[in-house]
């Protein structure tokens, strides 16, 4: 049965009965030619299935779209290279093996915002109805771990190095899509880990 087939109309989204443990999550990053929502476009996408603690390398997603947009400043970060992979889909068929893989999971990324709204526009250019996909940050989450305290600086913004060093994660794969979306599912399950250790939380609570 579905997972949003459990949704409430009530204060809570789900079913007190759906725990976080089994919940299918999608963990995703993406690759842009730069910040622009208009004019920039998505180079690569990279997701992955977070379920029962496990990230399910196996159940992966990595997508290189052909675009004929590209800015060679960029290309510095992220490491993709205009001829760097020989068959790529077109944006519509990317997407399309996107959404399939998605389906109803909720979506987790670091800085969500962000890359929702760069598929949202690539999905709007190419036909597509936008996501209606629960989503979750792992930026604000982690904010959620953080003592309250004034001798403890709290940061407006934290980016994903901020919580790989915090985490102890490795960088080796950073700034390629299905690598920053492994170190984004790996501090997810820190970052519940935390949660849990301040009081028991569920699926619900982690929207709040």
């Amino acid at each position: 049965m579905s997972l949003f087939n459990f949704w409430k109309k009530e204060d809570n989204l789900f079913d007190e009965n759906i725990t976080i443990e089994e919940t299918r999550f999608v963990v995703l990053d993406t690759e842009t030619t730069g910040f622009d929502y208009e004019n920039d476009r998505i180079l690569c996408i990279g997701a992955l299935a977070l379920q029962n603690g496990i990230i399910a390398i196996q159940d992966s997603l990595e997508i290189y779209i052909e675009q004929d947009h590209y800015d060679k400043s960029t290309a510095q970060i992220h490491g993709i290279l205009k001829a760097f992979v020989i068959n790529r889909p077109s944006e519509s068929e990317g997407l399309e093996k996107f959404l399939a893989f998605l389906g109803d999971s909720i979506i987790i990324a670091h800085h969500t915002v962000f890359d929702i709204t760069m598929i949202n526009k690539a999905l709007e250019r190419n036909g597509f109805p936008l996501l209606s996909n629960l989503t979750l940050d792992t930026a604000s989450l982690y904010k959620r771990t953080l003592i309250k305290s004034h001798l403890f600086e709290r940061k407006d913004h934290y980016t994903l190095d901020d919580l790989a060093d915090k985490f102890d994660i490795s960088k080796k794969d950073r700034h390629t899509a299905l690598g920053d979306a492994y170190i984004t599912a790996i501090a997810f399950l820190k970052i519940v880990k935390k949660l849990k250790e301040k009081k028991v939380i569920n699926l619900n609570q982690l929207f709040k």
